[in-house]
């Protein structure tokens, strides 16, 4: 087993770009590649599954401990050739200008990986040469496989990169990827397009094959990374940790027709999931039995709960909007106690209406919440946020302590509004220990945030929402369509 991390000297230098065109050559070589990604972002990792074939898993060392990581890692690496981790930002900018906390840098040091370094070389000579330089002395624990310059002009143009890096510094010119103004992703409010609604394309694949077939010396670089060991426990962290019922254990779903079944919600408009999400949520004994609000007339039958997700409701509200069928059955499960779990764009969906980008044209959504959901073309919240859980819920016990993120460009234009009975259970905070006005909305056994909650910062939060069906099922009202 192999492993690198690509990382850049700052943000714009092309890592998603390359990133993409090395999984899909390192593919077409023949190799079993495991993807990943540092940081909280859903849409780069889709597109590393679909290139590679394999789920694309994150990275982060502020949702999550080192060793949740190193045991994600893992599980990712696990009957794999290479790992190759897409880093976030630049490589050493973190939390604070004083600390690696929350950097690329960290994460590699935390796997044991060396660093591909990426240097956006537009009008740049013999200067790269002060860049490469000081980002191989910056910090002496962090091994370097190379450099590669992206966006270079010519052949020529490289040439002087190359010999201005061979006079000055220690690390390896691996090769360059030309600029070529066709290698670009779609992009709208929330960043690259999913890819759920474009993949990418065979032509773009293709000429970053090329790129690196012509250009570069992966090859040589990959036959010559070290042996890296993945020894850390491949099985999730307990999830009974901090959270015991002694009523009920997994064991007691083992048999299919003991699964406690948990509708989860997976189209263009809802694709926003970690994959640890839902491996938690097996351990903890349930079985995800994936739908569409979009397509999909009814619910899958015989389940104890939905899960829906992030993604973009607001790109597909007219479609969302006109499966009545749906959005009655998702609103009559609510008021009969079953546990739904929505989040961000799932939350969006468990409203009352979504007001789309135009800023006028109203879509009506399920109204398990009486709030309107208002498109903006400015960014209403993002980053990461930490919850104190203030009454027990679907995702934990009261004083549990959650983690995630927020990244969001509607908001609520009457969440001053409620039904008897609905609670705010969540007093959130900012990742520079700040509070916010992160709400989480609680009625009966429906909960809804902005919040992309990680289970893996409190495993106990997926055993809660397990136990939370299980009980609902015991009521008798889980009955098929």
């Amino acid at each position: 087993m192999k492993g690198f991390v690509i990382a850049g000297t700052g943000s714009g230098s092309g890592k998603t770009t390359a990133s993409l065109g090395i999984m899909a050559w390192l593919a077409k070589m023949g190799y079993r590649v495991a993807p990943f990604k540092v940081g909280p972002d859903f849409i780069d990792p889709g597109h590393h599954t679909a290139l590679t074939g394999t789920p694309s898993r994150n990275l982060d060392s502020w949702m999550l401990t080192q060793e949740v990581n190193q045991n994600i890692f893992a599980r990712g690496c696990k009957d794999k050739d290479v790992a190759v981790v897409e880093g976030v930002m630049g490589l050493f900018d973190g939390y604070s200008g004083v600390s690696e906390a929350g950097s690329t840098a960290q994460m590699a040091k935390w796997l044991g990986l060396p660093v591909l370094l990426l240097v956006d070389a537009r009008s740049m000579a013999r200067s790269a040469a002060a860049i490469v330089k000081g980002f191989e002395e910056f910090d002496p624990d962090i091994k370097f496989a190379g450099v590669i310059f992206s966006k270079t002009g010519s052949d020529r143009h490289y040439e002087y990169l190359k010999e201005a890096v061979e006079d000055k510094c220690r690390m390896k010119c691996l090769g360059h990827l030309p600029r070529n103004e066709n290698l670009v992703m779609p992009e709208r409010h929330l960043g690259l397009v999913t890819s759920d609604e474009h993949l990418v394309s065979s032509t773009m694949v293709n000429t970053l094959v090329s790129m690196i077939n012509d250009h570069t010396d992966l090859k040589k670089m990959v036959t010559t990374l070290p042996e890296i060991k993945t020894e850390i426990e491949t099985k999730l962290p307990d999830f009974d940790k901090g959270n015991t019922t002694p009523a009920f254990s997994p064991a007691l779903c083992e048999k299919k027709e003991n699964k406690i079944r948990i509708a989860v919600a997976r189209d263009k408009a809802f694709c926003f999931y970690y994959p640890e999400n839902l491996e938690f949520l097996e351990s903890a004994g349930a079985e995800p039995v994936f739908f569409s609000p979009m397509k999909d007339k009814y619910l899958p039958g015989n389940i104890h709960g939905i899960y829906l997700g992030g993604g973009y409701p607001e790109l597909f509200a007219e479609t969302l909007s006109k499966n009545i069928a749906m959005k009655q059955q998702i609103k009559e499960k609510s008021d009969q106690g079953m546990p739904v779990y929505g989040e961000c764009g799932g939350f969006m969906y468990l409203c009352s209406h979504i007001i789309g980008m135009d800023g006028a044209t109203q879509y009506p959504m399920t109204g398990c919440f009486p709030f309107t959901a208002v498109m903006s073309k400015k960014m209403r919240s993002l980053g990461y946020r930490e919850i104190l859980l203030e009454q027990d819920c679907l995702v934990g016990k009261k004083g549990d302590i959650l983690r995630g993120h927020e990244f969001h460009y509607s908001s609520l234009e009457d969440d001053t509004l409620g039904y008897d009975g609905m609670q705010r259970i969540y007093k959130a905070s900012a990742r520079a220990g700040r509070n916010v006005s992160l709400e989480g909305y609680c009625r009966s056994n429906t909960l809804g945030s902005y919040m992309h909650i990680h289970f893996g910062s409190h495993p106990g939060a997926a055993r809660t929402f397990v136990i939370s069906c299980h009980n609902f099922r015991k009521t008798g009202k889980d009955t098929a369509q």
